[in-house]
């Protein structure tokens, strides 16, 4: 085909978000049978929705393998998040979220990622994407990459990559690969400031170095400009002690960042409780006067089992 068809394509995908390849009648027939002989769209709606009284949306897509994952839309104000999955379950295992508790059973490609912004709804009232859902971002990453760069592309869905967050464990290695291949922000799940801590809260960080992945978020991801939030749950007597809170400020002294704490969501089968809001506000404060910028997550969905750390699902039945 002449290479102006890939354009044509890419609108008719991307721009007027075409269901079938007959839709696209710029093209040949014979272009458009050609086409079909090694391509189809496939755009699934979602199968289910739930709607949380503080008007939070849960998503349910089915994935092409027969699995289902979960995506959720976050409204405040004038402003539309979008938080999307990268996988089907999460093998970081981490203690205290519902989604590694089911493990990991599939990454999901490219296009189920992209699916959940195209059938989405309330796509086009969208203003962020998050890559905050089920799964181990990093764990995914070509089709992570992949879907990060149709989103924000020209010839994709043209988002800027300022309105659009990943949200990871932070393994060096391939976080290294995504710095060097997508230009959006970051947001990297901490919990603790102490390494042994740190792997035993969440299993799929054994293999590396907490230090390691300090050393690249400081000399990568500040070094063009991008301003980096860590995550951090608060975990009563586990993690928001005034020791921790004097260790993370230690750990990210002198860096452009925000720790957001975010209460934690407790779920059946899980003895964790979550920090008393007073001890979680000692813990900002604390922060604060160390000269950490911090702030607190509002739980949003949880009659929905919406909130972070909350998203799960069952085979279907």
């Amino acid at each position: 085909m002449p290479r102006y068809r890939a354009q044509q394509i890419a609108r008719w995908l991307y721009g007027k978000h075409v269901d079938s390849l007959e839709e696209m009648t710029n093209l040949s027939l014979s272009d458009r049978r050609r086409l079909g002989e090694v391509a189809e769209i496939r755009a699934p709606r979602p199968r289910e929705e739930r709607v949380s009284a503080d008007g939070t949306k849960k998503y349910a897509f089915l994935t092409d393998g027969g699995d289902v994952v979960e995506a959720a839309m976050i409204p405040d104000g004038e402003r539309r998040t979008l938080c999307l999955s990268s996988q089907v379950g999460c093998r970081v295992g981490c203690r205290f979220c519902a989604t590694g508790a089911m493990r990991l059973r599939g990454n999901l490609s490219a296009g189920e990622i992209l699916n959940q912004y195209r059938s989405m709804p309330e796509r086009d009232q969208i203003t962020n994407i998050v890559y905050m859902g089920m799964g181990e971002p990093l764990d995914n990453l070509p089709a992570v990459i992949e879907s990060a760069r149709l989103l924000t592309a020209e010839e994709g869905y043209g988002l800027s990559n300022r309105r659009i967050t990943l949200s990871t464990v932070g393994k060096p290695a391939p976080l290294a690969r995504f710095l060097e291949n997508c230009d959006v922000r970051l947001a990297v799940s901490l919990h603790t400031p102490f390494q042994e801590q740190r792997r035993e809260l969440m299993p799929g960080t054994r293999g590396y170095d907490l230090l390691e992945l300090m050393q690249l978020l400081r000399r990568r991801a500040y070094g063009d400009s991008r301003r980096v939030t860590f995550e951090y749950v608060m975990l009563k007597g586990v993690n928001d002690s005034p020791e921790h809170a004097d260790a993370t400020a230690e750990l990210v002294s002198g860096m452009r960042t925000r720790v957001n704490l975010i209460p934690f969501h407790p779920w059946d089968g899980n003895d964790m409780q979550p920090s008393l809001p007073a001890q979680i506000e000692q813990f900002r404060a604390r922060l604060e006067r160390r000269g950490v910028t911090a702030t607190v997550r509002a739980s949003r969905g949880l009659d929905i089992e919406a909130a972070c750390g909350l998203l799960a699902t069952k085979h279907p039945g």
